[in-house]
């Protein structure tokens, strides 16, 4: 389901987790919140909310996705495994040279 963030402070509402302060069950979507709702961090209203697309989705453009080697594709927690354990592989790498005599 669609995310939506409050541009006033950040706080993202996620239908997966509803919204335990304003008493908002798991999986009520964002258009069918009562129209007095509000953001329980700022208390903005819901019209300052903007999506920000499904969790887990590629970010970026969607026609730059097809672009490079493959990576614009991943999901953000692939992308973020991808480059700590090259970061790691780096570091270990480095790690051997006091291991050479």
């Amino acid at each position: 389901m669609q995310r939506y963030e409050c541009r006033s402070c950040g706080y993202v509402y996620e239908p997966a987790k509803g919204d335990q302060l304003n008493r908002i069950p798991v999986g009520v979507p964002f258009e069918e919140l009562p129209a007095d709702w509000k953001c329980p961090v700022c208390r903005a209203d819901k019209r300052l909310f903007q999506a920000v697309g499904v969790k887990g989705k590629p970010s970026g453009f969607q026609e730059n996705l097809r672009y490079g080697l493959g990576v614009n594709a991943m999901p953000p927690i692939q992308k973020n495994l991808l480059i700590f354990l090259g970061l790691a592989l780096g570091f270990l790498f480095l790690m051997s040279f006091y291991f050479v005599e």
